[in-house]
């Protein structure tokens, strides 16, 4: 897959997160990794107050290749953190 490939081919993401990420102007997952997962949540938050955390930890943990569920929970608290600040 390469980085210009569509946001919705990042894994975790589903039809709806991918909308979500294309209505805050994030399309490709080169911008998102230019980004960072938490200015792309943020960024998502400001569209759909709705959107959970899960969304930030399923960015992270796709731009890592991994699944969500495998993000440790000392990187989701971090991740957290630093999305509320």
């Amino acid at each position: 897959m390469t980085n210009d490939a569509p946001i919705e081919s990042l894994l975790n993401l589903g039809p709806k997160s991918g909308q979500w990420l294309r209505e805050a102007g994030i399309t490709t997952i080169a911008e998102l990794e230019r980004l960072g997962p938490v200015v792309a949540y943020r960024l998502v938050k400001q569209h759909q107050p709705k959107a959970s955390l899960n969304l930030l930890w399923a960015l992270a943990a796709g731009l890592k290749k991994q699944d969500w569920r495998e993000l440790s929970k000392i990187t989701q608290e971090r991740l957290r953190k630093e999305a509320e600040e």
